[in-house]
This record gives C-alpha cells, sequence and structure tokens, in this order.
C-alpha cells in the first residue's frame, strides 16, 4: 500500500493543475496558431485557378507568337530559295524581327504567371505544413495531458485497491486472533403457578411424643403456600415479619403447656 500511496503521490505531482494548466496553454496557443495558418493557406488555395488560368492564357499567346516567328522564319527560307526580290527578303526579316520581340514578350509573361503560380504553391504548401505541425505539437500536448490524467486514475484505482486488500486482510487476522465470544445460557423464566418448596417442619413437642404439627404451625404453612399462590417470587418483608411472629406465638404458647402439665 506504501508502494500504491508513492506511485499516486507522483501521479498527482505530474498531473497537477498548475502542470496541466501550462499543458493547456500550449495547446491552446497551437490552436491558435493552427486556425490562423489554415485559414490562410485556404485564401491562398482558393487564388490558384485563376492563377492557373493565367498561366494557360500566357502559354496560349507564346505559343501563337512563337508559331508566327516560326511561320516568318519558313516564309523567309523558302522566298531565300525562291529567289525572292530583296525588298521581299528585307520585309520578311523585319516581320521575323517584330515577331520575335512578340514572342520573347509572350515567353516573359508566360515565366511571370508561372513563378507566381508557382510562389503562390508554395505558400500554399507552407501554410499547410505550419498547420500540420501546429496540429502535431497540438495533438501531442493533448496526449501527454490525457497520459498524465490516465496515470493519474489508474494510480488512484490501484491505491483503491491496496487498501480494500488492506482492510480485508487486516479484518481477517483480527477475526482470526479475536477470542470466540460463547453466548450466555439462556434463563428460564419462572413460571408464576410455580410452588415454593415446602418448608421444615419443627420438630415434634417432647411431651407428646407426636411428630403432627399443632394446628398453629399448619395455619402458618397455609398462609405460606397461600403467598406462594398469588405467584410472587419474592413476598414482601411485612408478610414474612407476620409469619414469623406466628411461629414465636405458636411456641411461646407449646412451652406453657408443658410446664403446666409438669
Amino acid at each position: 500500500m506504501q508502494e500504491a500511496l508513492k506511485n499516486l503521490e507522483a501521479a498527482k505531482d505530474a498531473a497537477s493543475l498548475e502542470k496541466l494548466a501550462v499543458i493547456d496553454d500550449d495547446i491552446a496557443a497551437f490552436q491558435e496558431i493552427y486556425d490562423m495558418v489554415v485559414t490562410e493557406a485556404a485564401k491562398r488555395r482558393e487564388r490558384l485557378p485563376a492563377m492557373q488560368a493565367n498561366v494557360d492564357a500566357a502559354q496560349a499567346k507564346y505559343n501563337e507568337a512563337h508559331n508566327r516567328t516560326s511561320g516568318l522564319q519558313a516564309e523567309l527560307n523558302k522566298a531565300i530559295d525562291d529567289g525572292a526580290s530583296n525588298e521581299t527578303i528585307k520585309q520578311l526579316r523585319s516581320e521575323i524581327m517584330s515577331a520575335e520581340r512578340r514572342e520573347k514578350s509572350c515567353e516573359d509573361d508566360l515565366h511571370h504567371c508561372q513563378r507566381r503560380l508557382e510562389s503562390q504553391k508554395k505558400q500554399v504548401q507552407y501554410f499547410e505544413s505550419e498547420a500540420e505541425e501546429a496540429k502535431a505539437h497540438m495533438d501531442e500536448d493533448i496526449a501527454k495531458r490525457n497520459a498524465l490524467l490516465g496515470d493519474l486514475e489508474k494510480a488512484q484505482a490501484a491505491y483503491d485497491d491496496a487498501c480494500k486488500a488492506y482492510e480485508e486482510a487486516k479484518a481477517a487476522a483480527d477475526k482470526a486472533t479475536s477470542p470466540e465470544i460463547t453466548k450466555p445460557a439462556e434463563t428460564t423464566k419462572p413460571s408464576s403457578s410455580a410452588q415454593p418448596a415446602e418448608t421444615a417442619q419443627p420438630a415434634s413437642s417432647p411431651a407428646t411424643g407426636k411428630d403432627a404439627p399443632s394446628s398453629s404451625t399448619k395455619q402458618a404453612d397455609t398462609t405460606t403456600g397461600k403467598l406462594a399462590n398469588t405467584g410472587d417470587t419474592a413476598p414482601s418483608a411485612i408478610t414474612l415479619a407476620g409469619i414469623a411472629a406466628a411461629g414465636l406465638g405458636i411456641t411461646a404458647t407449646a412451652t406453657r403447656r408443658i410446664k403446666n402439665s409438669k
């Protein structure tokens, strides 16, 4: 559990609010760059069709001028071969020079349009490359942030599992070492109809030699039995004192009778 706690603390430190805030700032910055360069790339890409059209038009003009020059040159060669007059040859040569200038101008226009188109394409590629780079940095930071939070979640789960295992092991150990608690024997509630044990009868009188108890003694026993039949398991002190007084009276009467008989 200590190792799990150590890993959890390390994960919390790595994914602290301050460090996550720095990563979030980087993500926001790269997101801003990405949006900007993507917008610029889109703007420049929109111009490519028109610029390509200019190149195609310049190419057509150049081809026309070149064909004009080539045609005049062919006429001059034919005129020379045919023995045309000097005036005709001079005129053709003048037209060829004008055609060549036209061709050269069209070629320059073509190269200019081509350079503009190539430059525009390079700008589109540059901004698209910047967008890809910004997105790569942004994705890297997002992956880093997610990894830190994932490590924190895993460390927290591992720590929770370790705590649970520790608590279960501790509970099992406590159960194994604690003495078994035995339940106390159930006590039987006394019934109200239970009779108390009979009290010992007093010894028979020496004068009569009879074992039978006197009527007074029977009266005391009857009184005690009545008390028992009331259901009171503990007679009051007043009742017990009355029974004792009756017994003493019986004893005193019997003693006087014995003395008189002598």
